[in-house]
């Protein structure tokens, strides 16, 4: 009984899919509600895989020539004053501090709600000549922004992220970067998180405030709506020029530098838990999983067998990242707490499996049960993980597929918004009224532009004029 009503305290995700999100990350102990509106204890659970996130990502940035830097998380106002785009995209969401203690400050500073204005106020005095460049730096920190609307690690006042921001002397290396990171960024997301993402420009419209060019990628949630995991930006030389970061070139004459900045969120936690969770909780990708494989004894207060399963926590420890649940409660109770967890593998060991020299090993994403004879447990433990990261990615990509629709006609596109939901490929004049009215109308915003281009139609969705690109379009978080 104590299990089945374990697994009945989360909402079915097709009866409220908000509620059931909501229930997995509360039951599965990745976060708490704090006494601070809008801002999360992130427990050991959840934190347990932004660590993962992090180490694993930031192997790939110091692969990729990028250095890790840390600044302040105060900004003047008049240092953010100074790209007016900027100020202005972020002015309804930024935390301002007025007294330094009991005395009121000169001049206010606001909390970081991301970092593009103190790295140029770093960079205009650290940058003299083309010798100094490129700059390709990154910092792992928490930003504010203060959000209306709030839920668990998609949208929080304050959050973890990294935010990369460089610097380079020509336009070319400066693009060449903007892409390079997004590509790092989708790649991260498919091998490691298992999350397919299409990735390309973002419109004019929904490019970041300041940016020359936003390129992001987008996942598709198991319900059907976007989220976007990760952008790239290209400043060009804009903020260069508002903040009079100047270099001497090889030609001895004065250049202004070319910009980008990329980040990466705790979001991506959300996204996990959107993508690959089901109705008994977490279904963790085995490369972002704390724990890979979780070992419950049976009849464990039996002659042997605890012993047996520390000892073959020790033996799969060397390769694996393993627990034992010693805990006196039922295997039944045990198992449910697996599923909810979200356990990549759950490895059964009792009386019966000791006499036979096996063990039972069961895969939290497809239920499947296999015998493994003791002395391969190590072999088929990494295969089954390879698999089942594998099969993740391939399951999502099928469902991301099966939930891409096309529009040819205005008609169309409002039949599929009403009907289904998903990422729909359709033709664009690229007028933002027309995004205007798409999303006034539908409620339904352009995700990007894909750098894979297909010519579905000569019309706008829209308004019908003649098409310039192919849009994904959505409903997102």
């Amino acid at each position: 009984m104590a299990e089945k009503k374990m697994v009945e305290a989360i909402t079915s995700m097709e009866e409220d899919f908000a509620q059931w999100y909501t229930d997995v990350v509360i039951k599965a102990g990745l976060i708490d509600y704090t006494s601070v509106k809008g801002c999360m204890v992130i427990k050991p659970a959840g934190y347990a895989v932004w660590e993962l996130i992090q180490k694993q990502l930031d192997e790939r940035f110091k692969a990729a020539g990028v250095e890790n830097v840390y600044l302040p998380m105060f900004i003047p106002e008049s240092l953010l004053q100074k790209e007016k785009d900027h100020v202005e995209g972020f002015a309804p969401e930024v935390a301002w501090v007025t007294h330094g203690g009991l005395q009121p400050l000169q001049e206010r500073l606001c909390v970081r709600p991301t970092s593009e204005t103190l790295f140029c106020d770093f960079y205009k005095n650290d940058i003299h000549s083309y010798r100094d460049l490129p700059k390709v730096y990154n910092q792992w920190c928490s930003v504010v922004r203060w959000e209306k609307e709030t839920r668990p690690f998609l949208r929080s006042r304050e959050f973890l992220w990294q935010e990369g921001h460089t610097a380079h002397a020509t336009a070319e290396e400066a693009e060449e970067r903007t892409i390079q990171m997004l590509n790092l960024y989708a790649d991260f997301c498919e091998e490691v998180l298992a999350i397919p993402v299409i990735k390309g420009p973002k419109t004019e419209k929904e490019k970041f405030a300041g940016a020359a060019a936003t390129y992001a990628i987008e996942a598709l949630m198991h319900d059907g709506k976007a989220l976007q995991a990760g952008t790239s930006h290209n400043f060009d030389d804009g903020f260069a020029k508002a903040f009079g970061i100047q270099f001497t070139d090889r030609d001895n004459t004065l250049k202004y530098v070319h910009q980008t900045s990329w980040g990466m969120t705790t979001r991506l936690i959300g996204a996990i838990i959107m993508v690959h969770g089901d109705n008994s909780g977490l279904v963790m990708p085995p490369r972002v999983s704390p724990t890979q494989i979780m070992i419950v004894p049976i009849q464990q207060k039996k002659e042997g067998v605890l012993e047996k399963a520390y000892e073959l926590c020790d033996l799969l420890k060397k390769n694996f990242r393993v627990k034992v649940d010693d805990s006196d409660k039922s295997p039944g109770w045990k198992f449910a707490e697996a599923e909810m967890r979200g356990y990549p593998l759950r490895l059964e060991i009792g009386p019966k499996d000791m006499e036979a020299g096996r063990c039972v090993i069961c895969r939290r994403d497809t239920g499947e049960k296999t015998e493994v004879a003791l002395d391969q447990v190590t072999e088929k433990a990494g295969e089954l993980l390879d698999t089942m990261q594998r099969e993740m990615l391939e399951r999502a990509r099928a469902h991301r597929d099966a939930h891409t629709y096309e529009a040819r006609t205005k008609e169309e596109f409002e039949e599929i918004f009403r009907t289904k939901s998903g990422f729909v490929k359709a033709m664009w004049c690229g007028d933002q009224a027309c995004e205007d009215q798409i999303k006034e109308q539908l409620a339904v915003t352009s995700r990007c532009i894909p750098f894979h281009q297909e010519h579905l139609a000569d019309t706008c969705v829209c308004c019908g004029k003649p098409a310039v690109k192919m849009v994904y379009w959505g409903r997102a978080y």
